[in-house]
């Protein structure tokens, strides 16, 4: 199962996921819309996270949970100018939707001894002058993600975060913008690589896995 999954590397992630036989359910506004074969898809509103245990049926048993979602764009200003409303949404769907809906499928994550894999953020370890509201969620989450990882070892459960640096997607084309800075997508990662480390990591063997996994852009060739 995972979420964020048309986004620009939650597409990626799909994919390869998919590809790599995993049947995949993924869940979202706009789940409908993504064309993986074999994929099933739950429409789910995750800036609502109340109504996640009414949209979202429980399974008997569930090897990954895989969270891509998250919203940044709207969440780039100061401190002075970032609304209530902003942090609310923002908290909402990058912290509190992951939450909730890891919440309702632990009992069938501890029944398969399954994997919890948080997309964070390089961002999510530390201040970020003018996107205080993203950076504060994405601290949320590892700090979600890091007690996760203690309560469930007992249970069986993986949990690993990983931290992608930039990354090429439109959404980066905007933060850059917003920023005023370039952006040139052949010096980040590429998606289809961050999607094939997420498949990587779900493929641990039993007796080792990767709880936290930090991924950079490769120095430019000359």
């Amino acid at each position: 199962m995972m979420t964020g999954a048309t986004g620009g590397i939650g597409q990626a992630v799909a994919a390869a996921l998919a590809a790599a036989g995993h049947r995949l359910t993924v869940v979202g506004r706009d789940a409908g819309r993504l064309h993986v074969p074999g994929l099933r898809a739950i429409t789910a509103d995750l800036s609502q996270p109340q109504d996640l245990a009414r949209a979202v049926p429980l399974p008997g048993q569930l090897d990954a949970l895989v969270h891509c979602a998250g919203i940044s764009v709207d969440a780039i200003a100061p401190v002075a100018g970032t609304g209530l409303s902003v942090w609310r949404d923002t908290m909402t769907v990058n912290t509190l939707a992951a939450a909730e809906l890891t919440r309702l499928m632990l009992p069938a994550l501890r029944r398969s001894h399954g994997h919890v894999v948080f997309l964070n953020s390089a961002r999510g370890t530390r201040a970020v002058p003018g996107w205080s509201a993203f950076a504060a969620s994405k601290a949320a989450l590892q700090e979600l993600a890091d007690s996760l990882r203690a309560e469930e070892a007992d249970h069986g459960v993986r949990v690993t975060t990983i931290y992608p640096g930039a990354t090429a997607t439109e959404q980066l084309r905007q933060v850059r913008a917003s920023f005023r800075r370039g952006y040139d997508p052949a010096r980040c990662i590429q998606p289809e690589t961050l999607a094939a480390m997420v498949t990587w990591v779900l493929a641990a063997p039993q007796d080792a896995y990767v709880s936290e996994l930090t991924v950079s852009a490769a120095p430019a060739s000359r």
